[in-house]
Parts: structure tokens; C-alpha cells; sequence
């Protein structure tokens, strides 16, 4: 099914002339440096193709002969290899080993020369006459810019690039895939074809090695069956190899905006025709839909209307530039999605130019050594996928603390606050393919999100925006409660109301110590969450002290004894989705005891 449907959207892409996937029998790689040769095979000089300046120049992305499978053995790939090939000169310090590269790439060109090609003549005369001591006396570069870098070769009379000739074709290997008459069913077109006996590498899967790794492989005799050895195991024809193979690594470059990280997993998401859905979907994962954040005390609905507002005021800044007209295009479009479904809309009402029913395919990526592994797919409609994400964000909606905070978090800034020290490194990784399953299935959150959740504050002693939100959202999707978007004074639920009495607790001790190096939260709010019995008694005599020293102890006071008016008794213990409520609690009295007081318009 996975394979099938790159295969399609291959095919669906290379129809299209305006699209810069690569045609069959190449590949986008990263290129660097060129070598312009004249008719006789002389090098005239090279040429720098990076991009930028000083210390940001990044490679240029180039088509190029597809790139080969390197499995242990010296494989060069043709007009455009590395260094170690191209020139017989790395920076591994093997010397041995760039005698073989270099012998690999001479020997296959001065094959393809047999054609007598003048183009492919050159090039096997400069690699004839090439030592590989000359590389540090290169003209025009700098060689340590140049070693370990991709190169191609350029013909000096036009100034065009040699492996772009139509007239130029490789040179067969005759060991590389199954012989004619070992042709069998394609497990993937289901035409008898010839099989590919080694799949290209899928490269830009963060995390992975620089090489690439295979989604298809086989590599022991256990892995095996029939004395079928490597890919002819699970039979896929060449055709059809290059196709889901060039798919993928077009899909994972992050310019085509197709790809997005979460955690681990490298996300990538295809449409099975064309949409201006791919853009919208790829701005509801990466932050389309919140560039301003809303105003505390509004609804839902408010917030996201206030949001738009302010988007087509001004032009936000992203990474420090500038947001172009087509990426304030495309926010607006995903607010209007939103807003639209959350007051109960269609998304044909929203977008009328937006097919709803397009299918789209959402294939998370892991690394797994040489291999990749497959942490999440999903096939659903675009409208499906749209209803989902405007569910996630309605379960999530809680108030924010500060009013430049996101009104509608990324599934990234959830996940960070359930890591330790925050760093992306440590998410969780079944944690992340399951909270994003959830956001665009519908299906419940993880069961290890709230515990996960619960433990870093318990860790950082810290009620956060993002926190909250996650809290409220198991609550309200997993165990089925009804949590308010702000501060409920009305709701009688003990462990809200726990949660609110250590919020004012807390206030009381900062009215009349001020800053202090540990305030009641971070000692006494684990225990207070878990076993209230055991800390409150405790915490309300130590209040007692604090609101006779306040200035304005009084009005605290009535506070707290509103509070405790719906609590009878506290209970022993806390069950892991009470203490999620406690937070919740905590964090909305917290959130009122710090804003300022709104007048009510008449």
C-alpha cells in the first residue's frame, strides 16, 4: 500500500511539467563543486556551485544520474560522485580505500566511452591522465572547501553540464539487478517485470545515516525464505523501485514543504492528485494556523477571530524575515478552515475552492540503523484530516498564560513539554507517533500522555500553557470530563478545587514574603496533587501566618474559604486523571490571580 501509492503520486508528479521531480533515471542530490573540461579531457578550471556566502554556503540541489546502491563494494555513480571517487582524494585518511573509489569511478567511465561519445571521451581522458597529488594545486578553490564534497563535470566549449546531454545514456550493469529470465510478479505494479536486487537509499530521514538507509532490505540468511537473496525476497520491479524510491526522497526534502518532524519520525504527507490541500495541511502541522496568539480572556471563537485580525494587519516575521504574500495567503486560509469548523462549519463552506474528498497519505519515518523503520501511516480525506485537527485544538483550548503565547499550539511544542530539559532529542518516540496519530485520526491521546505530562511537572514543578493544554485535552477526549476554557468558580469537582486552594495558598505566601528562593510549589505541589490529606492541612495553618503579614490578607482569605466551601474533606489519594483536574485547577486560578480585572461591557 505504502510503496503503491509513491509509485502513483511518482507518476502523478512527473506528468506535470511544472514540478522539479526528478524524470526517471535521476535523482536530486546535493552538488558542489563542477570540473570544466575541454574536447581533449584537460581540466580548464573548476567552479564553485554553493549557494550563500561566507560560512552558510550550503550545496547546490541538482538533478543527476540516479544515484547507486553502495552495499560494502565500490559502486561509482555516473558524471557525479564524491571526491573519493571523482578524484581519488578524501578526508578519511584511507588511502588504500581512494585508490579503489578512484579505479571504480575510472573504470566505469572509460566503459561508457566505448560509445564514443566525445562528451564521455573527455571525461575518461582527464580520469586517464588524473593523479590524485594534484588536488591540492586545483585551480580556482580552495581544496579543503572542495574534499569529501559532490562534483560533476561541466564542457568548457558551452558551459553546459555534461551529464544533462540527452545523447548520453549509462552504461548497463550487468551484475546489478536479476537476469531476464529470473523476471517475476512485481509485488507493487503486479506486472511481471524484472526485480531491482538492491533499492536505492532514502536519504533526509533525520537521524540516519548521511548515506541513507533502505525501507526494503534484507541482509541475513534469517530475514530469507526460498534461497531468495537480498531484495528479490520481496519482489519489486526496477520501475517501480525508482519510482517510490525518488518519491520518497523528494517527499523528505524539507523545501517542498512536504516534510515535518515529529519527534523521532520524519512526516511526510502526499495528496493522490493535486491540491492546494498540501499546502494548507502542511501549514496546520508547522504553524499556519496561530501567527499571533489572542487575547487571554477571549472565547475560542474570539481568539481565532482576533488572530485573523491581526494577520492581515501586518506582515509577522518568521525566522526573522518577512512572511512573503503567498505564506499570509495560506495562514488565512487555514484560520478561515479552522474558525469555520470549530463554530460548527464545512470545510466546503470555508474554502470553496478546497476539494474535501481528495485522499491524502501521512507516512512517519523513523531511523533504525542502515534501515528506516515505519512509525506511522495514515490515509484519509482532506476533509477527514481538517474536521481532526480543528477537534484537537478545541479539546486542547485552555487560556493562555501570556498573551503573545500560540493560541493553537504544534504538535511539536506539546510533545517538547513532556521531554526532559526540553530538548527535542528526548521526546518519546512511540509518545509522538501516537499524539500525532490522535490529532489526525481523532482517535484517543495517548494513554502515556497525561502520566508523561504529570511527571514533568512534577520534575520542573512548573503549570505551563502548553502543559494545561495537554492536560485538558486527555481529560476531555480520554476520561470524558467537562474542563472549561478559563477559570470555573462554579465547578464542584474536589480535585479542581484542590488545585485552586494551593493556587491561592500559593498567592498568599508571595503577597506577604514576596520573591522567596522555594515558594510551596516547588516543594509541596507533587505531594499536594498526589496525597492532599497529607500536605493541606499543613499548607492551610502555614497560610494562616502569611495572610496575617499580607497587606491585603483579607481579600485572599475570603478567597480560600470560597474555595473551600465545595470541599468536605481531602482525600487520601489521587487517581492519575485527578491529578491531571488538580493541575488544571491550579493552573486557572494561578492564571486568575495574575490578570488584571475585565470590566463587563453592558
Amino acid at each position: 500500500m505504502i510503496l503503491h501509492s509513491l509509485c502513483n503520486y511518482y507518476a502523478r508528479m512527473i506528468r506535470d511539467p511544472k514540478n522539479d521531480m526528478p524524470q526517471p533515471g535521476f535523482s536530486s542530490e546535493k552538488i558542489s563543486f563542477a570540473l570544466s573540461l575541454k574536447p581533449d579531457g584537460t581540466l580548464a578550471h573548476v567552479l564553485d556551485l554553493r549557494e550563500g556566502s561566507g560560512n552558510k554556503r550550503e550545496a547546490k540541489i541538482m538533478r543527476v544520474p540516479a544515484v547507486v546502491k553502495r552495499s560494502g563494494n565500490f559502486t561509482a555513480n555516473f558524471l557525479w560522485d564524491n571526491t573519493g571517487y571523482v578524484l581519488g582524494v578524501d578526508g578519511k585518511g584511507k588511502s588504500e580505500r581512494t585508490q579503489k573509489t578512484f579505479a571504480a569511478f575510472r573504470e566505469l567511465h572509460a566503459k561508457a566511452a566505448e560509445s564514443g561519445h566525445p562528451m564521455l571521451k573527455a571525461v575518461s581522458a582527464f580520469l586517464q591522465g588524473w593523479r590524485p597529488d594534484r588536488f591540492a594545486s586545483l585551480p580556482d578553490i580552495t581544496p579543503d572547501d572542495m574534499l569529501d564534497t559532490n562534483c560533476v563535470f561541466m564542457w568548457d566549449e558551452t558551459g553546459g553540464y555534461i551529464h544533462e546531454q540527452s545523447s548520453i545514456t549509462r552504461p548497463l550493469d550487468e551484475d546489478g539487478d536479476a537476469p531476464d529470465e529470473d523476471a517475476v510478479w512485481c509485488l507493487v505494479s503486479g506486472r511481471k517485470a524484472k526485480a531491482a536486487r538492491l533499492h536505492p537509499s532514502i536519504k533526509g530521514v533525520r537521524g540516519g545515516q548521511t548515506s541513507g538507509g533502505a525501507i526494503v532490505s534484507f541482509d541475513k540468511d534469517a530475514f530469507t525464505s526460498y534461497d531468495k537473496k537480498r531484495s528479490f525476497n520481496a519482489p519489486v520491479s526496477m520501475e517501480a523501485t525508482a519510482a517510490y524510491t525518488t518519491a520518497l526522497n523528494y517527499l523528505l526534502q524539507r523545501d517542498h514543504k512536504r516534510c515535518v518532524q515529529i519527534g523521532d519520525a520524519s512526516t511526510i504527507f502526499w495528496a493522490e492528485e493535486a491540491t492546494p490541500g498540501e499546502e494548507l495541511l502542511y501549514a496546520l502541522l508547522t504553524g499556519g494556523t496561530d501567527p499571533g496568539g489572542g487575547e487571554s480572556k477571549a472565547t475560542l471563537d474570539e481568539a481565532a477571530e482576533n488572530v485573523v485580525e491581526k494577520k492581515l494587519k501586518r506582515a509577522p516575521k518568521k525566522n526573522g524575515k518577512a512572511e512573503s504574500k503567498e505564506e499570509r495567503r495560506v495562514a488565512k486560509q487555514v484560520h478561515d478552515l479552522l474558525n469555520a469548523l470549530i463554530k460548527g462549519r464545512s470545510v466546503e463552506e470555508a474554502l470553496p475552492d478546497i476539494k474535501p474528498d481528495v485522499r491524502f497519505y501521512i507516512l512517519g519515518l523513523a531511523p533504525n540503523a542502515a534501515r528506516i523503520a515505519v512509525r506511522f501511516w495514515c490515509v484519509e480525506s482532506f476533509g477527514k484530516l481538517a474536521e481532526n485537527v480543528a477537534r484537537h485544538q478545541t479539546d486542547i483550548a485552555i487560556e493562555q498564560q501570556y498573551e503573545s503565547q500560540r493560541q493553537y499550539p504544534l504538535i511539536w511544542q506539546l510533545l517538547v513539554e513532556t521531554a526532559a530539559q526540553g530538548k527535542t532529542d528526548n521526546i518519546n518516540p512511540p509518545l509522538a507517533a501516537g499524539l500525532l496519530k490522535a490529532v489526525l485520526t481523532g482517535a484517543s491521546y495517548p494513554q502515556s500522555l497525561l502520566m508523561a505530562t504529570i511527571s514533568r511537572i512534577r520534575a520542573d514543578k512548573k503549570v505551563t500553557y502548553f502543559r494545561a493544554a495537554m492536560l485538558k485535552g486527555c481529560l476531555v477526549r480520554n476520561y470524558h470530563t467537562e474542563v472549561s476554557f478559563m477559570l470555573d468558580e462554579t465547578r464542584q469537582d474536589v480535585p479542581y478545587r484542590l488545585g485552586r486552594l494551593f493556587a491561592l495558598l500559593e498567592k498568599a505566601q508571595q503577597d506577604a514574603q514576596g520573591s522567596v528562593n522555594a515558594t510551596i510549589r516547588d516543594r509541596y505541589i507533587g505531594s499536594a496533587s498526589a496525597t492532599p490529606k497529607v500536605v493541606f492541612p499543613q499548607l492551610l495553618r502555614l497560610a494562616q501566618h502569611h495572610i496575617a503579614k499580607s497587606e491585603y490578607g483579607g481579600i485572599v482569605e475570603r478567597r480560600i474559604q470560597e474555595v473551600m466551601q465545595g470541599i468536605d474533606a481531602f482525600p487520601a489519594h489521587l487517581a492519575l486523571e485527578e491529578q491531571g483536574d488538580f493541575f488544571i485547577g491550579y493552573y486557572h486560578q494561578r492564571n486568575a490571580n495574575y490578570q488584571k480585572s475585565v470590566k463587563e461591557k453592558d
